[in-house]
């Protein structure tokens, strides 16, 4: 894999990506990454990986909540909330987001990579941190059940993430990305009209908050989010990170291009397309995305998944979708892509 060398730095293709001003090259997130994420220091309730078993290790994250895993590298999961239920949060004692010296590894890590784009992560919104507090079927239900309830505890985690993204701004990094799963494969977890009610309200209040402190907004999501996609654009949402493109369909994301400036991140398809194993299949989609996504003008990062290993791939399927996305991906290979198209 062969990476040229550009007048525009990392983050400057960055800026332009985000604001469909003409990037030399797409931004992506595999070999020289243009993308570098920063972390906060905060381990309230947190313990390391323990191996417990032959084929277990449990931890606890910041928040109490109990994860496991089945061998010592993969991420886990949660397997026991500190929560028995919405009841339980009034008396639960929040990690605290709040002091700015939880922030310094973050502005570290920055200064350590300049002209790179920065991403201070964040652990989801409400929906992501809430749900993991205690079992998502209690939660779903404690949603219809007991709404004013769980209100109060979206308030208070709302509460922490504004001290993140105060945190974040304040270390002088560039962007917040949150992790939130809202899907299966065939819709959301929930109603979109729950969605619009409940929390599209904050999405617009965090994003407003990000955006005033100079930070943009970046959203991983798996699943069929599509019902609800154009309520994140509108909510101020300014990067959607897709690792199923396929799923919702590459002209469906154009056409929400089209009507708001919304930027996708994502690689080659890993459950239909990378599965598939087969060159010509994978480099037709990396072309497909910069043909309709990326277009020369911006609004497209090229992607790479970080863990071949849980979806059962080899790596060098995903290191010929990131030769071609770079083999395209500049303002002269596109032209030539488009050119040879019309031959």
């Amino acid at each position: 894999m062969i990476f040229a060398r550009y007048m525009m730095n990392s983050k400057e293709i960055v800026q332009r990506t985000l604001s469909y001003d003409n990037p030399e090259r797409v931004a992506h997130t595999f070999g020289d990454s243009d993308l570098v994420f920063c972390g906060h220091t905060v381990k309230t309730h947190q313990t390391d990986w323990q191996q417990i078993g032959p084929k277990r290790w449990e931890r606890l994250d910041e928040w109490g909540n109990r994860w496991a895993r089945i061998d010592p590298t993969s991420k886990g999961e949660v397997v026991a909330g500190v929560l028995q239920d919405v009841s339980d949060a009034e008396r639960y004692m929040f990690p605290d987001f709040s002091n700015p010296a939880d922030y310094q590894k973050a502005a570290a890590t920055r200064a350590a990579h300049p002209g790179k784009w920065t991403v201070g992560g964040l652990p989801g919104f409400a929906f992501n941190i809430a749900r993991k507090l205690f079992k998502l079927e209690h939660y779903l239900c404690d949603l219809m059940l007991e709404p004013e309830a769980v209100h109060r505890l979206h308030d208070r985690i709302d509460e922490q993430l504004a001290h993140m993204i105060r945190g974040y701004a304040a270390a002088g990094l560039d962007s917040v990305m949150l992790v939130e799963d809202w899907g299966t494969q065939t819709q959301t977890l929930i109603s979109p009209d729950i969605w619009r009610e409940e929390f599209f309200p904050r999405f617009v209040s965090l994003c407003r908050l990000a955006h005033d402190a100079g930070l943009k907004v970046f959203m991983h999501s798996c699943g069929a989010v599509g019902a609800i996609v154009p309520g994140l654009i509108e909510a101020g949402i300014d990067v959607l990170q897709f690792d199923q493109p396929a799923l919702h369909g590459i002209e469906n994301l154009a056409d929400h291009q089209e009507r708001g400036k919304i930027t996708f991140w994502c690689p080659v398809d890993i459950q239909r397309t990378l599965q598939t194993r087969d060159e010509q299949t994978i480099r037709a989609e990396a072309r497909q995305m910069l043909k309709r996504l990326w277009r020369g003008r911006g609004g497209f990062i090229a992607g790479y998944y970080s863990d071949n290993a849980s979806i059962g791939l080899d790596p060098k399927w995903q290191a010929i979708a990131s030769d071609e996305f770079l083999r395209c991906g500049t303002q002269q290979g596109l032209e030539n892509l488009l050119r040879e198209e019309t031959i």
